[in-house]
């Protein structure tokens, strides 16, 4: 609702057009993109609940200055803005603690189900938080006023969050040590996924997805009008298509208790697939009945590895892991946009879904043969250090990697590298 009220109010004022509509788009999600690294150090050094409600205040507070200048009828473009950065400052520190708060909140056996619940509530308000907007709206007379009272709703909600949060019972969390302040403690997160086989196929897979292939806004535009001759009624009947296909995809991933490597390989294959059969078909109708698919891979995909990682991290740089996914996942759609739009322009709405999903074949490929490859250089320092039938990395130790490279014949996995020696099996498993 606050998206759709925000771009709305954007182009009511004076002046405005798609050209403010993009600028504010791009400030809000700017802070996620530079400060999510650091956010994960953040998130690993304070009580994560406690930092969700921080968050949140914050958010809470830059609805409730938009909202009551949108319905006072004093809103200007430049505070849009600022306001706008602010939420995205608030959401770049938030979402890296609220990913990695869930695997505090239940089991190792129940952290793919709470993943793919959590998925399937945000896919659910995909598809009715714009209506509701839009009927808000239009009720209360669709000017710069009746936007602010939609935003004002979206802030008095956080306040269910904040308070749900403060009635948790904290004897009942998973709570790691909060990290104390250590010099490079984001270059230690860097190196904790370098030294994680696994870890690094599943940001290799999500970034060519990620870059190339989710790149939706610009590829169902393109198709719709282009190719189909549709409007935008039959524009945003595509998107409402495809999150119907995430929703299920999210209930789907809930039933699961853990996450195979062969899940993660094959809803990359076929989101690839999915896409460059989606840029074949013939008619609307065809390509409307089809988006669902392309919705279920996404969200398997991304559900997967979001969960895998929880799974695999070590509990003191779960923050770090989740930030790093992110600013990976996020980070890859401005950088393949302008790629995939200027495909599109000169080759072709259909080559754009066609190159953006040969992309991601090729990215699995390439993320399985650095996994393979990683492993397979690892393996001989793995089993030297590690104790059998452990499940996840704890503790590191440098002693630990010294004996090992001795007793692999001088073996290295890289300068600085790190091994976990107790309570768990590498991810490379």
């Amino acid at each position: 609702m606050q998206r759709v009220a925000q771009d709305w109010l954007v182009l009511q004022l004076p002046g405005n057009s798609g050209t403010e509509l993009g600028i504010t788009t791009g400030l809000q999600f700017l802070p996620v993109l530079l400060l999510s690294p650091y956010a994960g150090v953040v998130a690993d050094r304070f009580p994560k609940r406690r930092l969700l409600q921080v968050t949140q205040a914050t958010m809470a507070l830059a609805s409730v200055v938009l909202g009551v200048i949108a319905v006072l009828g004093v809103a200007q473009t430049w505070q849009v803005y600022v306001i706008a950065l602010l939420f995205g400052v608030g959401s770049a520190f938030d979402a890296p603690a609220r990913q990695s708060f869930v695997s505090e909140m239940v089991g190792q056996d129940d952290l793919t189900n709470a993943v793919g619940l959590n998925s399937a509530s945000f896919n659910a308000a995909r598809i009715l938080g714009p209506a509701l907007a839009g009927l808000m709206i239009g009720a209360l007379g669709g000017g710069v006023t009746a936007t602010g009272w939609v935003i004002l709703v979206n802030a008095a909600s956080y306040g269910a969050v904040i308070g749900q949060l403060q009635r948790m019972d904290t004897s009942l969390l998973r709570t790691p040590e909060p990290q104390g302040r250590t010099p490079g403690m984001l270059v230690e997160g860097v190196r904790y996924i370098r030294s994680q086989p696994k870890m690094i196929m599943i940001l290799v897979m999500v970034f060519f997805a990620g870059t190339f292939g989710m790149n939706f806004q610009i590829t169902s535009a393109l198709m719709a009008t282009e190719v189909f001759g549709k409007g935008a009624g039959e524009f945003g009947l595509l998107g409402s298509a495809m999150a119907v296909g995430s929703l299920t995809g999210a209930l789907l991933a809930a039933r699961r208790v853990r996450i195979r490597l062969r899940l993660l390989v094959a809803a990359a294959l076929g989101f690839g697939v999915a896409e460059i059969v989606a840029g074949l078909l013939p008619t609307y109708l065809a390509f409307a009945l089809f988006s669902p698919v392309i919705g279920f891979c996404t969200l398997t995909l991304l559900n997967s590895a979001n969960a895998t990682l929880q799974l695999e991290s070590d509990p003191a740089l779960r923050g770090r892991v989740m930030a790093l996914y992110m600013t990976i996942v996020m980070g890859g759609t401005p950088l393949g946009s302008p790629i995939i739009g200027w495909v599109g322009q000169h080759l072709g709405a259909r080559w754009s879904l066609v190159i953006g999903g040969a992309l991601t074949i090729a990215g699995v490929g390439l993320a399985l043969a650095v996994y393979a490859r990683l492993r397979g250089g690892a393996r001989n320092v793995l089993h030297a250090v590690e104790p059998t039938g452990s499940l996840f990395p704890r503790v590191w130790d440098n002693q630990a990697v010294a004996r090992a490279r001795m007793q692999s014949g001088g073996q290295a996995l890289g300068s600085g590298t790190q091994i976990p020696v107790s309570e768990g099996a590498n991810s490379s498993r």
